[in-house]
């Protein structure tokens, strides 16, 4: 049995029956709290067993994905479809506020432990990482991140990188750019940048260079800094809140479609209008800069006391500067099944489809490629730290798919 807490409380327990289904109990403590919410917008409260594609949806959702889930399997001896297992090794340090510790495990230590890192050190477990994804097995961490790409949760303060030990929430992550997609750290990081330029609600991200290995620095958004201490915001993305599982976050293979996501923000979200209307920026950004990968797991719900909303966006790269990667849309926007053919036309039957106004929608076209164009001939946020040979490229890029936008919206 694995006791999982949100935030410090100890809220339910998880166990795996003799069929290797995952098993999840609220604790009646936690039931009894007039502040308390529900872990997952599928497991509400309820006194009842969850089991099921709930449970696993959202547990499993927080594991690692593809080769670092595989390579974590092979070196810790767990089978790799074993999620129990890999929770019980991991889950110390989650998306969210979620945590689970094992059943024998203390109660959760109060106050801050670090492991701070030289430049040295730093380098080498850089380096180590797609060999030891999370630096899964070393003594006293256990970190978890959904994905496919490696990654390290770390502690930044200043110009000092620490390893968060015991309780102690991570504030970045640090996401060392694989051989085989050169360029894609700057590719991101541009992205990113110039999403916040147009004014969209993005992480913060920055470029660090590590043992001679570009890599992007991602704050958290779902850490919260009060007085000096950080805290855990709780988030689930889009496939948790759903009820789809990780292998199934793309709309091909069964995932979930664009007006699933609609309809989530409109049920779920305490601010819907809002929310609705950054959705959709996201996906009109997301097809400007040619990003063919905008799934349910790159989407995320982030919750705050009572409030549930959209969190800023992440993962945003122009996936198009690899003619190897795929066209196809993780989901289709209306009738389109591939980046390269969105034309306003598709938005328009994506409205229909999820119970938009295409007024609304047309407008949100024409509004942000304006402020793309002028972000791009303004400059200003690709001024340092940028590989211009990319970033050129992909300026080049987004500025063609913004006249092709604009020349076809006016007769739509």
């Amino acid at each position: 049995m694995l006791k999982v807490y949100l935030h410090n409380d100890l809220v339910g327990t998880l166990e795996q029956d003799d069929r290797g289904q995952l098993l999840f109990t609220y604790v009646s403590e936690w039931l009894e709290m007039g502040s308390a919410i529900p872990l997952s917008r599928m497991l509400p409260l309820q006194s009842e067993r969850f089991e099921g594609t709930p449970v696993r949806s959202f547990f499993a959702g927080v594991l690692p994905e593809d080769e670092p889930r595989r390579v974590i399997a092979s070196r810790l001896g767990i089978s790799e479809g074993n999620d129990f297992a890999l929770l019980e090794v991991l889950g110390g340090e989650c998306a969210g506020a979620v945590r689970l510790l094992p059943e024998d495990a203390p109660p959760l230590p109060e106050g801050n432990q670090l492991k701070q890192l030289t430049e040295s050190e730093l380098e080498q477990i850089i380096a180590g990482l797609p060999r030891r994804p999370l630096m899964a097995g070393e003594d006293g961490l256990r970190l978890s991140l959904a994905g496919a790409q490696d990654k390290l949760p770390v502690v930044i303060k200043g110009q000092t990188v620490a390893l968060p030990l015991g309780n102690t929430p991570s504030t970045h992550i640090i996401k060392p750019e694989p051989d085989r997609f050169p360029g894609l750290a700057a590719n991101e990081l541009f992205c990113m940048r110039l999403a916040k330029a147009a004014g969209l609600k993005v992480a913060n991200a920055s470029m660090r260079i590590i043992g001679g290995k570009a890599c992007i620095l991602v704050e958290r958004y779902d850490r919260i800094s009060d007085q000096g201490c950080v805290h855990r915001l709780h988030q689930e993305d889009f496939c948790q809140a759903l009820g789809f599982p990780p292998e199934r976050k793309y709309q091909q293979e069964g995932g979930p479609l664009l007006k699933d996501c609609i309809k989530l923000l409109r049920e779920w979200s305490t601010t819907p209008v809002v929310d609705i209307r950054d959705f959709v920026d996201a996906l009109i950004y997301n097809v400007l800069i040619g990003n063919a990968d905008a799934h349910g797991k790159n989407f995320s719900m982030l919750y705050h006391v009572s409030q549930r909303g959209l969190a800023p966006l992440y993962d945003l790269v122009c996936t198009a500067s690899w003619p190897e990667l795929s066209k196809r849309l993780a989901m289709n926007i209306g009738n389109a099944k591939l980046i390269s053919e969105v034309l306003p036309d598709h938005f328009r039957k994506f409205a229909e489809d999820a119970g938009l106004g295409w007024p609304m929608i047309r407008e949100r076209i024409a509004a942000l490629s304006e402020r793309v164009d002028e972000s791009l001939s303004n400059g200003r946020f690709m001024e340092d730290s940028f590989d211009k040979t990319v970033t050129e490229k992909i300026a080049s890029f987004v500025l063609e798919r913004v006249k092709r936008m604009n020349s076809t919206i006016t007769g739509s």
